[in-house]
């Protein structure tokens, strides 16, 4: 009665969409699982902190005590290509360049026990089974596969916090679940620093782990729950030998012993023979604080046995979550491409807490989260540019609890700074600049800051003026950061300069002058690095000169990081009218930025880039990395704004499809994904904190945006067509609009966008 309950108490909000299309049917968790995909086609739920999904290799990050480059294809654990699945975990990244996580491994075996995973050449000899994509289902919340040399059926779902595993069985006469804590994402054989497990009884595990890798200190404890009671369990302990292990060498503790620590465990649990079609269920519940509070989330959010029932409460709250945008457009493929973008978008960032506010922080104390719900996994430096103002657009209550997450980050933080690349409790340090500040300036600015907004700016400008951070006090001496002194000087000092501008607008909206002058200077820094003799950003040496090797278009040259001179000379998103006139003014910076989409990037310019690709390049536009997303809406600030608009309309196509292949590059937790989503809507937000959108070209027929304060913004296109891409006229709120912006906060007060369009340029 109380699982009953449960989800009806679930279903309740959903009833008004008990007459709406299903959306969950256009959503593809497997789009972007092959190549530069990264993305897991496993079971999760909005935000959730459980991310349960098959894991199809164990190749380390280490090889011959140096990088491995093939981990790099591994950074979601899941390669489309790979024949075998070694095991179901329970954490994973989405879409990251950079990997951690694949905690908690299962698998499920039948016949002799073996609990070495196997090679992919040899699955049979390990735990490790041969599987076909024919089998494979995935959907949000659901994930299905036949594992072929057990003859297993495997099943997943998952609540917030809990995965929930249901394995069906042949006839057999031994059956097992394994369960590896060693396995992981970016492994490496020291990577686990300590483990402990303890057996409560014959259907409950608990434990935790610990491990030093992407995240330097990252403990993770669990909850297990059997359906069914195991017969008999043991474990192997792969630790290599140490001087000292105390006097536990007197009990035997590879067979049914239930209070188990070391650094290198697997155990199995034994539940004999089975008839077909047996099922055993698991459940696995996560705690960043203990295992009572992974048992408290396990009793909260999973209490019943009923598999259908959390799956279909997970693709209920997807469907909720999904219908934040409603769209209609004739073509189903525009569906797909738009819901498995709405999908990746709400998967990246997750919640970070039990179900009674606890979690760990910075300190690598217990925290409780009071007045909002803590997320973990901020990619800043791909996220802060369409992802969180997505997120204040639609998710606004969920982008306002991501701001105050990241103030209690830096109020925890010794180095007093706001997140850089945080996940787990930890600063990773991933990536240049400190873009929590255009997340929090933009919640300022757009008055979506239900919180201290002094403070928040008072950490924006601590952030800002730590000196000793990655170059930063030279750029306040010099107005640049110097190639000869700290790396990737051009790319700093572009992205500083846009963080000082957020900085600036906030500090305006707060009425705080001395701080508005202060970085309002400070964002005119990008112009220190131009060289108007070549038209380029290019690195300067800490005596001011201009460095003399310089090749504008290879991705790998001093100065840049994750990009080339061409893309990240136009990366001056809070003042492209400044930098147009820098380059010549109109009429020679619409022909140059022409060639960027027309120019052929020979492959020997991004060979030793890991993050770019050919898949993601047009001409020399890298859409597949970040630093160019705004660019296509360049030509809005010259005397040709029609010409974004067949360029946005291109890139939608090109660069989103459906299948394994079908992103461009990673997905960087949902970036790539809101970039199609607010493209296709027909706006994009090329400068967060500005209070600005920038209009492109619709992809769809309608749609209509939940704002989360009880508003819709409704968007129409009249006369749309694939070849209809030219806006001829566009009304916001029945007033025609004579520039090509948006002004967010009207937005945001609900109303319609209606545009019409055709298939020539309205140059007037």
């Amino acid at each position: 009665m109380k699982h009953l309950l449960l989800a009806l108490a679930i279903a309740a909000p959903l009833s008004a969409l008990a007459q709406t299309e299903n959306l969950v049917q256009y959503a593809h968790p497997l789009v972007g699982t092959a190549k530069m995909g990264h993305t897991y086609p496993g079971a999760t739920v909005p935000f959730g902190s459980v991310q349960l999904s098959p894991d199809t290799d164990t190749l380390s990050y280490e090889q011959d005590g140096k990088y491995n480059p093939g981990i790099y294809s591994y950074c979601a654990g899941y390669q489309y290509a790979d024949k075998t699945i070694v095991g179901f975990s329970h954490t994973h990244f989405s879409g990251t360049g950079h990997s951690d996580l694949g905690d908690f491994l299962v698998m499920p075996t039948t016949g002799p026990l073996q609990l070495n995973p196997g090679t992919a050449d040899r699955p049979q000899s390990g735990y490790r089974s041969a599987y076909s994509h024919q089998t494979e289902v995935a959907e949000p919340a659901y994930y299905k596969v036949r594992l072929a040399d057990h003859d297993i059926l495997a099943e997943l779902t998952a609540t917030t916090r809990v995965g929930i595993h249901q394995y069906t069985f042949p006839k057999a006469d031994d059956a097992h679940v394994i369960l590896d804590l060693m396995a992981g994402i970016y492994n490496y054989p020291d990577k686990n620093v300590w483990t402990f497990v303890r057996v409560e009884n014959d259907s409950l595990v608990t434990g935790y782990r610990q491990t030093a890798g992407w995240g330097r200190t990252r403990t993770v404890y669990f909850a297990l729950s059997f359906s069914k009671p195991f017969k008999k369990y043991g474990s192997r302990n792969y630790d290599k030998k140490e001087a000292y292990r105390g006097f536990w060498g007197r009990f035997d503790q590879a067979h049914n012993w239930p209070d188990l620590a070391g650094r290198q465990l697997r155990l199995h649990f034994d539940f004999g023979s089975t008839q077909a079609g047996d099922k055993i269920k698991l459940k696995m519940a996560l705690s960043p604080v203990s295992t009572a509070g992974a048992l408290a989330n396990l009793r909260a959010e999973a209490p019943g046995w009923s598999f259908e029932d959390y799956k279909r409460q997970g693709q209920a709250q997807w469907q909720q979550e999904l219908s934040k945008i409603t769209i209609t457009s004739p073509r189903r493929v525009d569906k797909e491409n738009f819901y498995t973008a709405m999908y990746h978008a709400f998967t990246g960032t997750t919640i970070y807490q039990d179900v009674d506010g606890q979690y760990r922080g910075l300190d690598q104390n217990t925290h409780t989260a009071k007045d909002f719900i803590n997320y973990t996994s901020f990619s800043l430096w791909d996220t802060y540019r369409a992802l969180h103002p997505l997120y204040n657009l639609v998710q606004p209550k969920r982008n306002s609890d991501m701001a105050q997450s990241m103030l209690a980050h830096f109020d925890q933080s010794a180095e007093h700074m706001l997140p850089v690349w945080a996940h787990y409790a930890n600063e990773n340090w991933c990536m240049i600049g400190y873009h929590s500040v255009p997340v929090l300036c933009d919640a300022i600015v757009l008055g979506n800051a239900p919180f201290d907004q002094n403070h928040a700016l008072d950490a924006c400008v601590t952030t800002a003026r730590q000196r000793w951070y990655d170059g930063l006090g030279m750029y306040m001496d010099k107005g640049y950061v110097p190639e000869d002194k700290n790396g990737a000087s051009v790319s700093k000092t572009l992205e500083y300069a846009f963080d000082d501008y957020c900085i600036a607008q906030a500090a305006q909206k707060l009425g705080r002058a001395d701080i508005e002058k202060e970085f309002r200077q400070r964002a005119t820094n990008w112009q220190n690095v131009y060289d108007a003799r070549i038209g380029f950003m290019r690195p300067r040496s800490n005596d001011g000169s201009f460095r003399a090797k310089f090749d504008v278009l290879t991705t790998s040259d001093p100065g840049y990081i994750e990009g080339n001179a061409w893309n990240y000379s136009l990366y001056v998103p809070h003042d492209p009218a400044g930098l147009i006139a820098k380059m010549g003014g109109s009429k020679r910076f619409v022909p140059h930025l022409d060639s960027l989409f027309t120019m052929n990037l020979p492959d020997k310019f991004f060979a030793e880039t890991e993050d770019i690709t050919r898949d993601g390049i047009i001409g020399n536009y890298v859409h597949g990395n970040e630093p160019a997303h705004h660019v296509a809406y360049l030509y809005n600030w010259t005397a040709q704004p029609w010409k974004t608009q067949p360029r946005i309309r291109m890139i939608l196509n090109k660069m989103y499809h459906q299948g394994p292949d079908g992103l461009g590059g990673n997905d960087d937790c949902g970036q790539m994904s809101a970039w199609y989503i607010f493209s296709a809507l027909g706006f994009y937000p090329v400068a967060p904190a500005s209070g600005e959108y920038a209009l492109g070209s619709p992809a769809v027929h309608s749609a209509v945006l939940q704002l989360g304060n009880g508003k819709t913004f409704t968007v129409t296109a009249k006369n749309q067509s694939e070849k209809n891409v030219y806006v001829q006229s566009v009304k916001l709120n029945g007033k025609l609009l004579t520039r090509p912006f948006l002004p967010v906060s009207e937005v945001r007060q609900g109303g319609t966008l209606e545009f019409v369009m055709g298939g020539k340029p309205a140059k007037k």
